[in-house]
């Protein structure tokens, strides 16, 4: 059977289920420890805003990670989510597109090129 892929995970998710919850460190504690916008905090954690370079050096700093870490959270998640979107549109493109279809004369002028 084949395995279905689970979605692509953004990193305001693992923000929050893995370092805040645990830690019992609410969104506004942490944007206040951060200096940065509560606003900001709450759209990263609803996966509505993506960690840049800035917040993910005031994450690693806050957290005792490395900026590295947030911002390659940051980087699979978009390179997940791209390749979902190309292989959707590869799939529509076949769909579209009707193949051509090789008769003995070309194949002969493919072995001669």
């Amino acid at each position: 059977m084949k395995s279905k892929k689970l979605p692509p995970i953004h990193p305001g998710t693992i923000l929050s289920k893995e370092f805040l919850i645990p830690r019992k460190i609410s969104q506004t504690k942490l944007a206040t420890s951060i200096n940065v916008p509560v606003k900001l905090v709450k759209e990263i954690c609803q996966a509505k805003k993506s960690i840049n370079a800035e917040m993910a050096l005031r994450l690693g700093t806050y957290f005792g990670t490395s900026a590295e870490l947030w911002l390659g959270l940051q980087q699979d998640y978009e390179q997940e989510c791209l390749e979902d979107i190309l292989k959707n549109q590869q799939q529509q493109i076949k769909k579209e597109i009707r193949p051509f279809l090789h008769s003995k004369a070309t194949t002969r002028l493919r072995k001669h090129a």
